[in-house]
């Protein structure tokens, strides 16, 4: 049987440790891939820089706003500015006051809790002409997200309790950006567009350094150390908040020492797992330290299980978005690593709690041998296609996540059409799950590409629930299920499915 598709969207963390030739970044705007971080999947080409102009940390804080020297764990980051102090340290659980205006919008309005990237829905309002009014909200410290979907989170906002009494008037629906007495909010929304802009030349920079690696690497190291300097100025501008607690966590404070790359970092301030600074802390880590060898990796896995275990809390944060991480990036056999010796182990995860084990459970159904979940979803007529039908009807079902926009797709269907035609009355299906958002794009590929096997689509790009449930990072992606609905093959071209049904049907 089936699993049910589970309620809760956890938003992928991916690495990026590689280059995927995929169409993950192929998407038209506005539906580009959410999952993989372009800039950061391009940096792991151009040759690492020597460990010493990696970032690192340590666990002594230095006085606010100074940078001491501490001798044998690493040499100072220059760029490390110390914003907490008594104001911010720690976490704080308080009701905040929440309203707000966003133009010309009218229906439901949803408050996201964050993990991460992880995000689940924990009230709702309705707006009003565009008013809206949560009232008292009770809230820790960090990111929280707004959506108009109860799954989809739009915009990000900072709550804390030091600020009782919160109200934006947002510029748009894009919710980024807008008016508020909020000081936490006002540095927010600046700091955001600063950080977008400096990413976006970096993207550029690698986009166009193509043969010039060490000329490229040169200029995004500024663009870095740029990045560096406007989070300093940041954290002076707006001392005590969460902001600055944040930024601080986004610069360690020494360089070229793993041991100590995370010993700057309070784990038992809960508010941690309340932002992505944990998360890309870790990755950071792995670029840095790792090698690119799996031996590199889990070290600095081991390491990251030290540093985190004094809080239940964020070690299960950390370990889900690592074990996350290393999935959408294909390496299965570090993810076992995590699963074997730090979530199910007897010792190890004695005290983590069930929730990260159902989180687990989710990327162990995804793996060869395993049953995914189930899903039923319209084709273009609006007819409802049920996964576990259909692979019931075929000695092997196919499912391929695509889209219309993706090359790669355009490159593979050739050959899965003459593929299908051919074992399709030997008991071999296809399924085909689009992350369109156009039925119109969509249809027009099925037509254009002939393409002669079911197609379903949620249209609602990388944000259907259905690219959550299967992790889908890139287009295409393979499953390849028997008739009881297992997974025999994860395939990445067509060939490898090919040479798959040759040997048995």
């Amino acid at each position: 049987m089936f699993m049910q598709t589970s309620n809760a969207m956890w938003i992928s963390l991916s690495l990026s440790l590689i280059f995927l030739s995929s169409c993950a970044n192929d998407a038209p705007a506005g539906a580009a891939a959410r999952k993989v971080d372009p800039g950061a999947a391009l940096a792991a080409q151009v040759k690492q820089a020597p460990a010493e102009a990696a970032p690192a940390a340590d666990s002594a804080p230095a006085t606010d706003g100074e940078q001491q020297q501490v001798s044998g764990v690493g040499s100072e980051n220059p760029n490390y500015t110390n914003g907490i102090n008594d104001q911010n340290r720690g976490d704080k659980i308080g009701k905040v006051k929440f309203s707000g205006n966003i133009p010309n919008r009218n229906g439901t309005l949803y408050l996201f809790e964050t993990e991460g990237r992880n995000v689940a829905a924990i009230d709702s309002t309705t707006l009003v002409n565009g008013q809206f009014d949560f009232g008292q909200v009770e809230v820790g410290r960090g990111f929280y997200g707004l959506g108009f979907e109860s799954k989809k989170k739009t915009g990000d906002i900072i709550m804390n309790p030091d600020e009782p009494v919160l109200n934006i008037k947002f510029q748009n629906a894009r919710l980024i950006g807008g008016g508020t007495d909020s000081r936490e909010n006002q540095g927010w929304f600046a700091y955001r567009g600063a950080e977008a802009a400096n990413k976006n030349q970096v993207r550029q920079l690698y986009k166009s350094g193509k043969g010039k690696e060490e000329e490229t690497k040169r200029l995004v190291k500024a663009k870095e150390d740029e990045l560096a300097m406007a989070q300093r100025k940041f954290i002076q501008d707006y001392p005590g908040t969460y902001l600055a607690k944040f930024l601080t966590w986004k610069q360690p404070r020494f360089i070229g020492d793993k041991g100590t790359f995370l010993s700057d970092i309070d784990v038992s301030d809960n508010s941690l797992v309340r932002s992505m600074a944990l998360p890309d802390r870790v990755q950071s880590m792995m670029r840095t330290f790792s090698g690119g060898k799996d031996s590199g990796f889990l070290s600095c896995i081991d390491l990251v299980k030290a540093s985190c275990e004094d809080n239940p809390l964020v070690l299960e944060f950390a370990l889900y978005n690592m074990l996350d991480g290393f999935y959408n990036t294909g390496k299965e056999t570090i993810c076992q690593y995590i699963l074997d010796n730090y979530i199910f182990d007897e010792d190890c995860g004695a005290n983590l709690s069930d929730v990260i084990r159902q989180r687990a459970q989710g990327i162990i159904n995804l793996r060869v041998g395993n049953t995914p979940p189930n899903f039923t979803i319209a084709d273009p007529s609006g007819k409802m296609v049920d996964l576990g039908t259909e692979v019931a009807k075929n000695e092997y079902t196919l499912v391929m996540f695509w889209a219309s926009w993706c090359h790669k797709c355009e490159q593979e269907i050739p050959n899965l059409v003459p593929m299908f035609k051919d074992y399709n009355p030997r008991g071999f299906g296809t399924i085909g799950v689009s992350v369109d958002q156009q039925k119109a794009a969509w249809t027009k590929a099925i037509a254009d590409n002939q393409i002669p096997w079911l197609n379903v689509s949620q249209l609602k790009g990388w944000d259907a629930p259905i690219t959550d449930d299967y992790k889908i990072t890139q287009t295409p992606t393979y499953f390849l299920l028997d008739k009881e609905g297992k997974i025999v093959l994860k395939p990445e071209r067509w060939f490898e499915i090919q040479r798959f049904l040759q040997a048995r049907i």
